[in-house]
């Protein structure tokens, strides 16, 4: 049994120091020290990593270093919602997006044609760009088949970005899938909807992408998931898991508790009762906001892998 240590501040003291201070300091800051030290195993023992992310984490900062962390080999598939893919897009043909307060006038904003998502804003202009560009690659993308999954869609799509800060751009240079199965759900399901109604024989088949994310693996492979936040995109992860036998590590962060009985609070320990995650798998559960926890647990896991060696690919800044 450990002993409670006590954390005090250092001059100059890097992230690894404080994640490492974590682990004597008890509560969630115990369980993000263990969080840091699964990434390091999954990668170390050479499990596929599922990255799995809801959009809100696209609309904030977070978006580059998942770009990032794809590059380096952190991820061998990615699942998200639909809001990742369109504001994936936004950025990289240049749009900005601006920090607001979350006790905003949202009747102002929404007559300013500004759009909320907690204390961010995105601006309606963004979507009428995104709208226009999404037009003209759709048709560019028919051109070569009418009939596509929605992994097969988002990789075209990112083929067509120049922004290594894009996910969509780092997933398709390196061949890392991109699942979204709730791909209608949004803006992007409107278009592709749209684009329909004057391409009949254009088809988006979501069958294909659940026998694509089947055999993404198999049950000899080891399998590691960092799911952060909650809904579809993490429930698609572990359902491939689970139908491969499981997965050896897993990191669960979000802010959802399990009370409810919902999956976004469903815990590592929850999942093992239905084989989502091996009985024995290093699995750990963090209770709070990714925009804090993810960067400071993964950026300590990096610096280790980084001097063992285990990171693949150049570091974009």
């Amino acid at each position: 049994m450990s002993k409670v240590k006590d954390i005090k501040w250092k001059k100059n003291a890097c992230v690894s120091e404080l994640v490492d201070g974590f682990g004597g300091l008890g509560f969630q800051a115990t369980e993000l020290k263990k969080a840091s030290e699964c990434f390091v195993k999954m990668k170390r023992e050479g499990a596929k990593i599922y990255l799995t992310f809801t959009s809100n984490m696209a609309t904030s900062g977070l978006r580059g270093l998942f770009a990032q962390l794809i590059g380096l080999g952190m991820a061998d598939v990615v699942v998200t919602t639909v809001g990742s893919i369109e504001e994936d897009i936004m950025k990289s043909l240049g749009e900005d997006f601006f920090i607001g307060n979350y006790h905003a006038d949202d009747v102002a904003l929404h007559e300013d044609g500004a759009n909320r998502v907690g204390n961010l804003l995105i601006k309606n202009e963004s979507y009428e760009r995104f709208e226009a560009w999404m037009k003209s690659a759709l048709e560019r993308i028919y051109k070569k088949k009418c009939r596509h999954s929605g992994s097969e869609l988002i990789r075209e799509i990112g083929f067509m970005l120049k922004d290594e800060s894009s996910i969509l751009y780092q997933a398709s240079k390196r061949g890392v899938p991109v699942f979204c199965p709730a791909i209608t759900d949004g803006a992007f399901g409107f278009h592709l909807f749209m684009f329909q109604q004057d391409h009949p024989d254009f088809v988006v088949d979501t069958i294909k992408d659940f026998k694509d994310l089947i055999f993404s693996s198999t049950h000899d492979d080891k399998k590691g998931i960092i799911a952060l936040g909650g809904g579809v995109s993490k429930h698609f992860a572990i359902l491939g898991t689970l139908l491969n036998g499981g997965a050896e590590y897993a990191v669960y962060m979000t802010t959802a508790h399990y009370h409810s009985g919902s999956l976004s609070g469903a815990t590592t320990q929850e999942a093992k009762s239905w084989g989502k995650i091996k009985d024995d798998a290093d699995a750990v559960t963090v209770i709070g906001d990714v925009s804090v926890l993810f960067p400071t647990a993964i950026f300590a896991a990096l610096d280790t892998l980084s001097e063992e060696g285990f990171l693949d690919g150049k570091i974009h800044s």
